[in-house]
């Protein structure tokens, strides 16, 4: 009976200790992400620059990290009703974050790929598409699940059926939304490789370099599908090992899943906010207020303000854009159709 009791206590303790440490992971990466896009946020309503729409799409997508980040911080509730409010509100803005990157890459496809100049008309459906779809998955998520229960994750399925809805609710739109912007970087990639040979043939010195400048920019871009892959897949792991196995949890998987969702704000803010715009509105600022002897000591700065990279924010903002002339002067319509 004391033995059982020792144990029972020794379980508990270890859990305990457990529950803490995933606790302290999910809260540093949170915090990291949280403090990552709130400098694109400020950024955007700092420089006036910045505020086009290819810019103002990386915006929306920081605030949903901004928030989903907060309410992933603000764990302990000590209520239901806390528990409920707090995890629907983090679940929305979760979900929210990973569309937002599917409206930047269907931009981005139609601009390059389509040759369209009417990507801002569709600012108000990206925005019934983002939210829209959270609040549905957000409500529907909200079946099956126990309230109430104190811990920074308290929104627990106890059946299948509230499992079954989280992979339903969640890591299908998720995964969904990994697979288009894989895709839309493929079709991206063929076009430039396309645009790049023809230059080649037609010994088309300006638009060979033109090309290249350009498809350097998208080979950058090829990494983001890469960044909700990262973050996610060892949450997806984890979510399929609980349904296929419940109430034996792998702690190491655990930390894996919860440290790098975590860390998804902080990507997206390093990959989609700090591109060269952003680099050269702030390099701008510090010109303005530092002495001249201290800004011949900055070599960066001097690189900074002349950098010209041709990066996501600039290609999908302006109607004529560099990479658009260039493929339709040396790729005919045909071969972009196939």
């Amino acid at each position: 009976m004391a033995a059982s009791a020792l144990a029972a206590s020794a379980a508990a303790s270890q859990s305990m200790r457990n529950r803490e440490i995933l606790d302290a992971v999910g809260t540093t990466a949170a915090a990291l992400s949280l403090a990552g896009s709130s400098f694109i946020v400020l950024c955007y309503l700092l420089f006036r620059e910045l505020r086009k729409f290819s810019f103002k799409l990386v915006y929306f997508l920081a605030v949903a990290d901004m928030l989903c980040s907060l309410f992933t911080i603000m764990g302990g509730p000590a209520n239901a009703f806390y528990c409920f409010a707090h995890d629907y509100s983090a679940h929305f803005f979760c979900v929210a974050s990973f569309l937002w990157t599917t409206t930047i890459a269907f931009t981005l496809h139609r601009t390059v790929v389509k040759h369209k100049t009417d990507v801002e008309e569709f600012g108000f459906i990206f925005h019934l598409y983002v939210w829209g779809t959270s609040l549905v998955t957000t409500v529907l998520r909200s079946i099956g699940s126990d309230y109430g229960r104190p811990g920074t994750w308290c929104w627990i399925q106890q059946g299948s059926t509230g499992k079954i809805l989280h992979l339903i609710t969640f890591y299908l739109p998720l995964w969904g939304a990994i697979l288009y912007n894989g895709f839309t970087y493929y079709q991206v990639n063929r076009m430039l490789n396309n645009a790049t040979r023809m230059a080649v043939g037609m010994s088309d010195r300006s638009s060979q370099s033109d090309v290249r400048a350009d498809k350097k920019a998208f080979n950058r871009w090829g990494y983001y599908p890469l960044i909700l892959i990262g973050s996610w897949a060892f949450a997806t792991i984890n979510r399929l090992h609980d349904f296929a196995n419940p109430g034996h949890k792998i702690f190491w998987l655990s930390i894996l899943d919860i440290g790098f969702a975590g860390f998804m704000g902080l990507f997206n803010s390093i990959a989609y906010g700090l591109n060269s715009s952003v680099r050269r509105a702030i390099a701008e600022r510090i010109d303005m207020y530092l002495p001249e002897r201290i800004k011949r000591s900055l070599p960066t700065l001097s690189r900074l303000r002349s950098q010209q990279e041709n990066e996501l924010t600039s290609l999908i903002v302006e109607s004529n854009n560099t990479i658009t002339e260039t493929t339709m002067r040396v790729t005919p319509r045909s071969s972009l159709a196939g």
